[in-house]
């Protein structure tokens, strides 16, 4: 009996149709392409009661989302597991109608904590009215400005920090570089918009620190490589153009005028230079003073006379305090690292990096850097490490054994192999996504007691970008009394909330 082939043919479809249905039904197209499924993320429901503007009440009822979103190759082995953590308001059917922000800090090698137990998230670390640090055990309460208020969060940890891991076999250097890092954030945040049906909603990047030279680069790499524009970034304590504040002698100069302002922000408030009563007043005359006079100097070299040595120690005496037989000695150049053991060195005490208002005491008054930072490993570690721990387990339910790595060496060495022989300056390629968007807002938070990225280095940026006047305005800045995390001084944090509230608004298509 001959068997047609047509016959033959649907008995096989029927064949592999009977196969097929027997398959797994859980497994996905995620657990097709790998050896392992993707871990089981915590989904947890919250609520907060915010009081806005005019005294108007909202209760915005949220979901929190955390765990790993793995990072594959094309055939679909996991290359890195990222920790994230987002919060989604409920009820939101209209994509195009909330805003979702990615947000991650610096480092290189912090996790998202600062910004996320501090500043940006539903709940925060509870310090003193002007940043000080509490007595343990600590405490995390709801946050009253949070940016849940108006935009979705989605809070990143880089590979080697938070609980990131590259996957078991694959090297750290993969991730651990410039551009080796802006694919792998680049590439989970394209992810994370597919993932979750996001691609309509106007999207935000929002980075402290390195994590602002991070931003700059995504505003490029998300565009050209994704398609992925963005309507705004937010740069809180930014620095794009590493020129302006690595100090290096006998061969960049930039730095000593740039710094300027910032160290007399600093002596101004310890009460080093009494002769000023408003610090507005102070900066406004040591601003120009840093572009002129002093930049002159410093080109001039060993050019400069005795006496002119000696003009321009007594007024950096006058703007930092610091003594004139000092300020000679220094060849008129103060380095950031000096300057936080000299400022209070008669009265045995040092300041901080991060934010200049604290102090602490060294064991060696004499020596040329301190310690420690009385603004980091005095102040904001501790809170900070316990309140991310606490909140990540015990509200958001998640389960993970492997240390929560807040601000790790382990990310070193970090690969620059991609500007060898110059500085990192990203500032270029937010001008070029800035040009490519005439649509990307950009909104800078400036910390006065900052000495990490001094505003006056900012500004100096911004104003060498070349960029096209008509999109001038599509940049704004706003400046605060506090240092490199402006938000753990409750008044800044008012104030930049509200700011950065206004700037969505303005950035959000009409």
């Amino acid at each position: 009996m001959k068997i047609s082939l047509l016959t033959l043919s649907l008995c096989l479809l029927l064949v592999y149709t009977g196969i097929a249905q027997k398959a797994d039904p859980s497994v996905t197209l995620a657990t097709r392409t790998s050896s392992f499924p993707d871990p089981e993320l915590s989904v947890t429901k919250h609520s907060i009661t915010l009081t806005g503007a005019g005294g108007v009440v909202q209760k915005i009822n949220y979901t929190a989302t955390a765990g790993y979103l793995p990072q594959r190759d094309e055939s679909g082995k996991i290359r890195a597991n990222i920790f994230f953590v987002a919060y989604t308001r409920d009820g939101v059917t209209n994509p195009g109608s909330r805003p979702i922000t990615y947000t991650y800090n610096g480092g290189p090698g912090s996790a998202s904590v600062w910004l996320h137990m501090g500043a940006l998230g539903p709940k925060r670390i509870l310090m003193g009215d002007d940043g000080t640090m509490l007595a343990p055990p600590y405490t995390v309460s709801d946050n009253e400005f949070t940016w849940l208020a108006f935009t979705d969060l989605v809070f990143i940890d880089p590979v080697m920090t938070g609980y990131s891991r590259p996957a078991e076999g694959v090297d750290k250097k993969e991730f651990t570089g410039y551009v080796e890092d802006l694919q792998s954030v680049g590439d989970f945040i394209r992810l994370y918009t597919t993932r979750y049906d996001r691609w309509g909603s106007p999207k935000f990047l929002a980075g402290e620190s390195y994590g602002t030279t991070r931003s700059a680069g995504l505003s490029g790499y998300l565009q050209d490589r994704h398609g992925l524009f963005l309507n705004g970034i937010v740069l809180i304590s930014a620095v794009l153009d590493f020129t302006t504040i690595q100090f290096a002698i006998g061969g960049n100069e930039l730095p000593y005028s740039l710094f300027l302002p910032t160290y007399a922000a600093m002596a101004w408030y310890h009460k080093q230079v009494p002769a000023y009563k408003e610090l507005k007043t102070l900066l406004k005359e040591v601003e120009a003073y840093a572009a002129g006079d002093y930049t002159l100097a410093l080109m001039k070299g060993d050019k400069l006379t005795p006496a002119e040595r000696q003009t321009i120690a007594a007024q950096l005496n006058k703007f930092t305090g610091l003594s004139v037989d000092y300020l000679l000695g220094s060849n008129l150049r103060i380095r950031d690292s000096r300057f936080t053991k000299e400022l209070l060195r008669k009265q045995g005490r040092t300041v901080g990096r991060l934010d200049g208002r604290f102090t602490a005491s060294d064991y060696d008054r004499a020596g040329e850097s301190t310690e420690f930072d009385p603004s980091y490993n005095a102040t904001i570690y501790g809170p900070f490490t316990t309140a991310v721990n606490d909140h990540l387990h015990r509200v958001l339910n998640v389960k993970n054994d492997l240390p929560y790595e807040i601000l790790t060496g382990r990310v070193r060495p970090w690969n620059y192999s991609n500007v060898q022989n110059q500085f990192l300056n990203t500032a270029e390629t937010l001008r070029n996504a800035m040009t490519k968007n005439p649509y990307l807002k950009v909104h800078v938070c400036n910390g006065y007691y900052d000495m990490a990225t001094p505003y006056f280095a900012t500004e100096y940026t911004f104003s060498h970008m070349m960029l096209d006047p008509a999109l001038k305005s599509n940049v704004t800045m706003s400046y605060y009394e506090a240092g490199h995390m402006m938000y753990i001084d409750r008044p800044a944090l008012i104030d930049m909330t509200r700011h950065v509230a206004d700037f969505y608004k303005t950035a959000l298509p009409k």
